[in-house]
């Protein structure tokens, strides 16, 4: 037995698409969850690339992390964000863990791994790498054989939001084809341990394509140009699969995970409009025309609280003696808190129907609240309804994202599938959910290494 480890990461991958109405295009993935084990994967709080990938790794959740998304708060200023790369990761990840114990890795496209750490092993990082003229790759000379091997990389499908979907279904694939290039060099030419890489093209082309597909998303039309954009790709990506395991050993252990799962998306709430119209912001001067609300003047003597957007909420109060201007006296917090809750759960669709939204408090959900978290986490109509954070849009609804045309919404459950080319798995069968935190005890189990009791998941095989 080699005992080692392949991870196939596949950003955004949902159950029902891979597991089921694709399942019959993707003989590969199909054979692995024949001979192995499989069931849905419970995302992290928030269900978000970032911070879903790192507490895959880590075995820790947001709150611990100290990030809740792309963008975070680096203080109680109005206008301090950091952007959640590498240099925010503090908590060691399994390759960390296993360098530790003398196994070699090679990392490939995992988020937050922009900027490169040293390693025992190789890597190349993310798609939150600037560009390609940044430092990319650990070690440095690393990064010209990566360029080679993919006749130039490409860290991300560029301007995945767009109208132009000739063109970006085009930047998809050239996208993937380079990455998993680099991955099968990475797989010929190394000795590993541990490999892992994470694509992120799936994730792409649900956002950009999810509406010609599904026959229940609001802008769907038979018969159109790209309905089947979206299931060619995954038969694309299995056959890419099938490469890199027919040069992996055949004994080696195959996870093929998501961090998350997708969905089709119904709308837009336009969070700070609803803060607006409930009395809890004011804009010194309203914009006539759809602004980012970080570019507009804020009224902060009369605002009690303000929201960010993205594929889920945050609200942000604006608390005396926390923020600059604060004006939410400590003792009315929690009475305000609770309102936005009462207000936000109540919120109903275009069409007057209950969404059941959610609000959650961070110290209700996480074991430990660190950075600078929101007020509340906000999930409109349990995501099927993104959170628009601009003004100037004359309602609080939108069929308009104001990022650019976007299709699908992020979704509680991804995928876990473990198997081997040879059948030779600690697991079978359907397991039913597992936890995005029993991914890092699970696989530590499996080598025969010891699982930190700070992990808050719990191992799937026994040693």
């Amino acid at each position: 037995m080699t005992q080692k480890v392949l991870v196939v990461g596949l950003d955004s991958a949902p159950p029902r698409l891979l597991f089921d109405v694709y399942r019959r295009e993707m003989p590969t993935l199909t054979r692995l969850i024949d001979r192995g084990a499989h069931g849905r994967l419970q995302s992290t709080n928030p269900p978000i690339t970032v911070p879903a990938w790192t507490s895959m790794m880590s075995s820790k959740d947001p709150g611990q992390l100290g990030f809740y998304g792309f963008r975070n708060r680096k203080d109680h200023s109005y206008d301090g964000y950091a952007f959640a790369n590498s240099a925010l990761v503090r908590e060691r990840r399994l390759w960390d863990l296993l360098g530790e114990a003398g196994k070699r890795s090679i990392v490939l496209g995992v988020p937050q791994t922009y900027p490169p750490r040293p390693l025992n092993g190789e890597m190349v990082t993310c798609f939150l790498t600037p560009s390609t003229k940044a430092q990319y790759t650990y070690p440095e000379t690393l990064k010209a054989e990566v360029e080679r091997v993919a006749d130039g990389y490409v860290l991300d499908v560029d301007d995945f939001r767009t109208p132009h979907k000739k063109e970006l279904l085009e930047r998809v694939y050239a996208k993937t084809r380079k990455h998993w290039a680099v991955a099968k060099h990475m797989m010929a030419s190394r000795e590993w341990d541990y490999f892992m890489l994470v694509e992120m093209g799936l994730d792409r082309i649900h956002h950009g394509f999810w509406s010609y597909m599904d026959p229940e998303h609001r802008k769907y039309e038979r018969g159109n140009e790209f309905e089947q954009a979206i299931r060619d790709y995954y038969r694309y990506l299995d056959g890419e699969l099938a490469s890199l395991l027919a040069l992996a050993p055949q004994d080696a252990l195959v996870l093929v995970v998501s961090d998350h799962g997708s969905k089709r998306m119904e709308g837009g709430i336009c969070f700070n409009e609803w803060l607006i119209r409930e009395g809890y912001l004011t804009l010194k001067d309203p914009p006539r025309t759809p602004t980012p609300i970080g570019k507009v003047a804020i009224d902060w003597s009369r605002t009690k609280a303000w929201g960010d957007g993205g594929y889920y909420g945050r609200c942000f109060m604006n608390v005396k003696g926390r923020e600059p201007e604060g004006i939410v006296d400590p003792k009315d917090y929690e009475r305000v808190r609770n309102e936005l809750i009462a207000g936000i759960e109540a919120i109903v669709d275009d069409r007057g129907r209950s969404i059941g939204s959610k609000a959650y408090r961070p110290e209700d959900i996480y074991r430990s609240v660190n950075g600078v978290a929101p007020d509340l986490i906000v999930y409109f109509g349990d995501l099927d309804w993104r959170s628009v954070g601009a003004v100037g849009m004359d309602s609080i609804y939108t069929f308009e994202n104001d990022t650019g045309p976007d299709e699908a919404n992020h979704d509680w459950y991804g995928i876990f599938v473990m198997s081997s080319p040879n059948g030779s798995v600690p697991l079978q069968g359907n397991l039913g959910d597992v936890s995005i935190y029993d991914v890092a005890p699970t696989l530590l189990t499996y080598f025969g290494l010891p699982v930190p009791a700070d992990m808050i998941g719990r191992s799937l095989v026994r040693n």
